[in-house]
């Protein structure tokens, strides 16, 4: 039997298609394949993305910044000298991009000006910062990257 160029293009087309579904149905079947949005309720949180800028700005916007960093044991949160560590309220929020099931947060209640996060509540990899606090009345928000090894 001959198969000439016509029919060989309409088997490649076949072919192709069953190995784009094949992996597709398996991506979506198998659940070591996570799917999830990085935030539940996507349309909520941007409805309020304007206040979330207001607060990063005003975060910016301050002489002496609060410091993050990494270190042997943990992350270390240090915040100016110049602010009375009793004033300041908000939550540290942890979020793992690899795995949502690790993301936690840390309220913040402070009575020196250094704030600790374990390294014990913390696996090696990326770990992204939110730290939403709040200094006489005024809102701030800081974002960060950390590597843990």
């Amino acid at each position: 039997m001959k198969i000439n160029w016509g029919t060989s293009i309409v088997i490649a087309f076949a072919l192709f298609m069953t190995f784009i579904l094949y992996f597709v149905i398996k991506v979506q079947s198998d659940s070591k394949y996570n799917n999830d949005l990085v935030v539940e309720e996507y349309y909520k949180h941007d409805v309020h993305f304007g206040d979330e800028m207001v607060r990063i700005q005003n975060a910016h916007d301050l002489v002496q910044k609060p410091i993050i960093t990494a270190n042997s044991s943990g992350i270390t949160i240090v915040f100016p000298e110049t602010f009375s560590p009793e004033k300041v309220k908000g939550t540290v929020s942890l979020y793992r991009p690899s795995n949502k099931k690790l993301d936690f947060e840390v309220p913040i209640s402070l009575s020196n000006p250094t704030l600790l996060i374990p390294k014990t509540n913390l696996v090696g990899g990326r770990w992204d910062i939110n730290m939403e606090w709040k200094y006489a009345g005024k809102a701030y928000l800081t974002k960060e990257v950390i590597y843990i090894q």
